[in-house]
């Protein structure tokens, strides 16, 4: 197992990570949290060389993605850099990426319940007024789980505040800081249920969160 514990705050700058070959020939991942070798729980970021394809498979507790570099590809089509997707449990896809491809991925995560197919391509999308100069493009909500990208404006400082549930955050670009650190664009954080914090920027910043779902 890989970063399990829940209740243990988690920081890891997944630039400096060496890529790891998976069982499919020119599919590479960085674990982040993982429960088994192969099943279970797992974050991951993973990379697609051009050309590299996996077998049709399905995701019991669903699978969840953000394209961050590159073009993923599955029957239903290509998606480009931005693209966010949730596939639940019974939606099965044959992925490849002809030119290759770099995601975020969230394996056997969904809560009970949580059957919707999401496909949304952010990189076109409005974001709204979020809190103080915050712009939020919501992405899921499901119970207490929400996801979305905050995009952050220079020098914006945001309150103090307790993450319920805990936060999960990915840095997209720019970079984030807190009073624990500072976190460049590839940073993965994982805070626990009452964990709290004071987040600020110096630059511009976005961020995907999670919250709701520790």
């Amino acid at each position: 197992m890989l970063n399990m514990d829940f209740n243990q705050r988690v920081v890891i700058d997944t630039q400096q990570q060496h890529w790891i070959a998976s069982p499919m020939p020119g599919v590479w991942r960085k674990p982040l949290a993982r429960e088994g070798a192969e099943r279970g729980h797992a974050t991951s970021i993973v990379r697609y060389e051009a050309g590299a394809k996996f077998r049709a498979h399905d995701h019991p507790l669903g699978e969840e993605i953000l394209v961050l570099e590159g073009v993923f590809s599955d029957q239903t089509g290509d998606y480009c850099a931005g693209t966010y997707f949730r596939n639940p449990e019974g939606f099965r896809h044959a992925p490849f990426s002809e030119q290759g491809c770099v995601l975020l991925v969230k394996l056997h995560q969904f809560q009970a319940g949580d059957t919707e197919h999401v496909v949304i391509d952010t990189s076109n999308a409005v974001f709204e007024p979020g809190i103080g100069q915050l712009h939020v493009l919501p992405l899921h909500q499901y119970g207490s789980e929400q996801v979305a990208l905050v995009r952050w404006p220079a020098g914006e400082r945001f309150q103090l505040h307790r993450h319920l549930g805990g936060e999960e955050i990915y840095v997209l670009h720019g970079e984030f800081k807190d009073e624990y650190g500072s976190y460049p664009a590839g940073s993965w954080l994982r805070s626990p249920h009452l964990s709290e914090h004071l987040p600020y920027v110096d630059e511009e910043t976005l961020i995907w969160v999670k919250v709701g779902h520790l």
